[in-house]
């Protein structure tokens, strides 16, 4: 399914670390997180442990806590909905659009009450979402926006990065990521407070003078390791190549398989936004053949494919607590019904990708003549 792509740099730069001696909070964090920065274009950027506790820490530094509501999307990684709960407060989701997967702009305000504090976007599959009127509904109604751009490094929304809207964003860096670092995850903001904020609470609430056990605030264990940080360095330093690789083998896909518009929708992307591509996932268009059968039948032709991404309001956890039931957020189920994240990395060759495409198509028209 994915692959992270490793090179000298990584392996040299990791090398220094463990030769260094200094495992945790050293030098390769600090000019990570001061080269992240200035490629998304904010102030600030505190590394992480994860996307998961950026997320966590972005709630905080919000203010945002129990009786409080975040409206978000159903269709995410489950962590952008846990990290609401993790405060205390309630996810209210907004239905998605059905082309590109993002939370839909005219669902958001029929889903604000009095007890709504922020809006939690999250740009989804390498694509921000559509942030003008997102904003224009934050301020209308004194709203607080956090974005989670985890899986939209480098993605722009009309010439701006993904991660330079909110009040803070947040980055994660799992295998199948833009960039990796492994695990871990970056926080990027403009205003100092946070960030201040951030830093201290990734370690346990140490103190603004950082000295060795001086706490005064509840913290946390979400420190980035320095080998982790490292690896991270090297790869922001040719994050441009990373992505433009990923878009070329983006582009292989579009060529093989748009042709097929009668059978599948392949990933869009409005003009006005540039696409990074963490995954590529194509929608069976007819609703009567089973998703996972296909999925079963590539997997069969030596083929890795998942379903991408279940809606997070039906896991039953989510089910148990709220009372969310099938047909709540009817864009986001079909999606989550009929979508196939395929083989997506930076070495596929062209005809690794023509193979993939060829079995897909043979296979959806072999169920398309049963139903």
């Amino acid at each position: 399914m994915a692959r992270p792509h490793i090179a000298a740099r990584e392996k040299k730069y990791t090398l220094e670390v463990l030769n260094s001696g200094v495992l945790s909070l050293g030098k390769k964090q600090e000019l990570f997180e001061k080269k992240f920065a200035k490629f998304v274009g904010t102030k600030y950027a505190c590394a992480v442990s994860s996307g998961t506790a950026g997320l966590h820490l972005a709630m905080i530094a919000s203010g945002i806590g129990p009786g409080d509501e975040v409206i978000t999307t159903p269709f995410s990684f489950v962590a952008s909905a846990n990290a609401i709960l993790y405060v205390g407060a309630k996810p209210v989701f907004a239905d998605i659009d059905p082309l590109t997967y993002n939370i839909d702009p005219k669902k958001i305000e029929c889903a604000i009450t009095g007890k709504t504090k922020a809006i939690l976007v999250v740009h989804i599959f390498g694509q921000p979402a559509e942030m003008d009127p997102i904003l224009k509904i934050a301020q209308k109604h004194h709203l607080k926006i956090i974005e989670d751009a985890c899986e939209s490094l480098g993605a722009t929304y009309k010439g701006r990065m993904a991660g330079a809207f909110g009040e803070s964003a947040v980055f994660a860096f799992y295998a199948n990521k833009q960039m990796t670092t492994g695990e871990g995850g970056i926080i990027v903001t403009n205003n100092k407070k946070y960030h201040d904020l951030f830093l201290s609470l990734r370690n346990q609430g140490r103190g603004s003078n950082m000295q060795w056990l001086d706490h005064n605030r509840l913290g946390y264990n979400y420190r980035m390791n320095e080998l982790s940080a490292a690896v991270g360095l090297a790869q922001v330093e040719r994050l441009n190549w990373l992505i433009k690789d990923r878009q070329l083998v983006a582009g292989l896909y579009n060529n093989f398989l748009a042709p097929h518009g009668e059978l599948i929708q392949v990933p869009e992307a409005p003009p006005h936004n540039t696409h990074t591509w963490q995954v590529y996932v194509i929608r069976i268009k007819n609703p009567d053949i089973s998703r996972d059968k296909i999925i079963l039948e590539l997997q069969k032709g030596g083929i890795s494919t998942k379903p991408y991404f279940p809606s997070i309001h039906l896991f039953s956890f989510y089910k148990d607590r709220f009372g969310f039931k099938p047909g709540d957020f009817p864009v986001s189920e079909a999606v989550s019904n009929s979508t196939i994240a395929l083989p997506f990395y930076i070495g596929l060759k062209k005809e690794d990708v023509k193979y993939i495409s060829n079995k897909l198509i043979e296979i959806i028209k072999k169920h398309a003549k049963r139903v």
